[in-house]
This record gives C-alpha cells, structure tokens and sequence, in this order.
C-alpha cells in the first residue's frame, strides 16, 4: 500500500515538474534532459508521464506545440537556472 503512495506521489512530482517545463515553453526532450539532469528523473519515466498528458488534453498540447513553434526557446542558461530553482522548490516543499 506504502509502494503504490510513493509511486503516485512521485508520478504527481513528475506531472508538476513536466508543467514547469511547458512554463518554461520547453519541449518533451528539452523536459527529459533538464529532469534527467537537475532532478535525476529517469528519461523514460518524465516521457510516459509527458505521453499521458498528451493523451489527457490533446488539444493543449496541439496548441502548445504551435506556439512554441511561433515563440522559440530560451537560453540554455536562464533553462538550466530555471529548472534547478524549479527543483530546489520543489524540494523545500516536500521537508
């Protein structure tokens, strides 16, 4: 029972840190490598957790890819200090 909790609050942690890319108009691969790299998230698993979204609200995701196609991205750097300030929030949420 413990197992199937930590399972589905890690997957919650995944979904909300997955929304924190978007807000940051990162792509899924963008999305996979900063997890990978600043929250040790598994690229397989923030790929099906992004999959599902897409399954979930495909007309956001049309959008979405839309726009960000008309906007572009940012800078690595203001990504990269992004998502470690995005994760050490994170962090401090769960203490």
């Amino acid at each position: 029972m413990e197992e199937d909790s930590s399972s589905a609050a890690y997957i919650r942690l995944v979904h909300r840190l997955i929304e924190e890319c978007i807000l940051f108009n990162m792509n899924k691969e963008e999305c996979m490598e900063a997890l990978s790299k600043h929250a040790n998230i598994k690229p397989v698993i923030t790929s099906t957790v992004w999959k599902e979204l897409e399954k979930e609200n495909p007309e956001f995701f049309e959008a979405y890819s839309r726009s960000r196609a008309e906007k572009g991205s940012g800078s690595e750097r203001e990504t990269r200090q992004r998502i470690q300030n995005m994760v050490l929030d994170s962090s401090n949420q769960r203490v």
